[in-house]
């Protein structure tokens, strides 16, 4: 089965909504997703997680924290299910802008 990215085979649940990780089930990406904005999406979330580890503790943690729940979210890992959604919501979805750590959240 493909992987996430990581390097490493990544194995998926029969109807393709999860994926298994050291036994346990955590829902995949949605699999219509553009590749480029996949990748967009993904570097987001990697900089947010950083953004996490540096701001633990602090009162920037919160933000930090919002910014991977607005990165999983976009790429269909959190939030309403993909598979519940329709086509314009996934697409409404994974557009929806996701600010990087320093970024204004509406600009």
């Amino acid at each position: 089965m493909s992987g996430t990215g990581s390097g490493r085979d990544v194995e998926h649940t029969p109807d393709g909504r999860y994926v298994v990780i050291d036994g346990r089930r955590w829902r995949a990406t949605d699999p219509d997703l553009p590749q480029e904005r996949r990748e967009e999406l993904q570097k987001a979330l990697m900089a947010w997680r950083r953004d996490v580890r540096r701001t633990r503790g602090t009162d920037e943690e919160a933000r930090s924290r919002a910014g991977v729940q607005a990165a999983k979210v976009a790429l269909g890992e959190r939030g309403t299910p993909w598979w519940e959604q329709s086509d314009d919501e996934r697409r409404a979805r994974w557009e929806a802008r996701v600010p990087l750590p320093g970024e204004e959240p509406d600009g």
